[in-house]
């Protein structure tokens, strides 16, 4: 399984449960885990977490970094369209599009490999949002692409302080 990370994982790890620079083993693992495969970031997630100048972007730049995480593929453009269109509404406007923001394309990702990637969000299912308020897990329910938070992603992969590369 390879597990995809949508931005806000990292960006509420870094600042709400994992502070770089007091958790640093919590990065360091991730970083391993990433350069085994098992956990991997679309380009355009990416982009979205390395332009910043706190420590969350730096470590995104930091050396090596950028190589574990990123997922080597292109997206399939028919999917992310697919993903807009049935997922959010095919109609929406400029200001919907950049709320859905790069959601559709981190879908998109594991929909091209259903069954071999699940995506981590800490968003949480809301059905009854339409149009761009839709959220990560009720768009994937749709598209039957696998989805899970934060914790449960940490226990599957078996994180714990103290931890090692070996």
């Amino acid at each position: 399984m390879i597990y995809l990370i949508d931005a806000n994982v990292l960006i509420d790890a870094s600042r709400d449960y994992y502070p770089i620079t007091r958790v640093p083993e919590f990065w360091e693992w991730l970083a391993y885990v990433a350069a085994a495969g098992h956990v991997k970031i679309p380009v355009e997630v990416y982009e979205e977490i390395q332009e910043g100048e706190d420590d969350l972007g730096k470590w995104a730049r930091s050396d090596g970094i950028k190589e574990a995480l990123l997922l080597d593929e292109e997206v399939d453009v028919f999917l992310v369209s697919r993903i807009t269109d049935e997922g959010y509404a095919s109609d929406l406007t400029d200001d919907e599009v950049e709320k859905v923001g790069r959601d559709p394309f981190l879908i998109a990702y594991a929909l091209a490999a259903p069954g071999e990637r699940c995506i981590v969000t800490t968003e949480v299912s809301k059905p009854t949002k339409q149009r761009a308020n839709r959220h990560v897990p009720d768009v994937c329910n749709q598209f039957d692409v696998r989805c899970c938070d934060p914790f449960t992603f940490l226990r599957m992969l078996d994180f714990r302080t103290g931890w090692k590369s070996r």
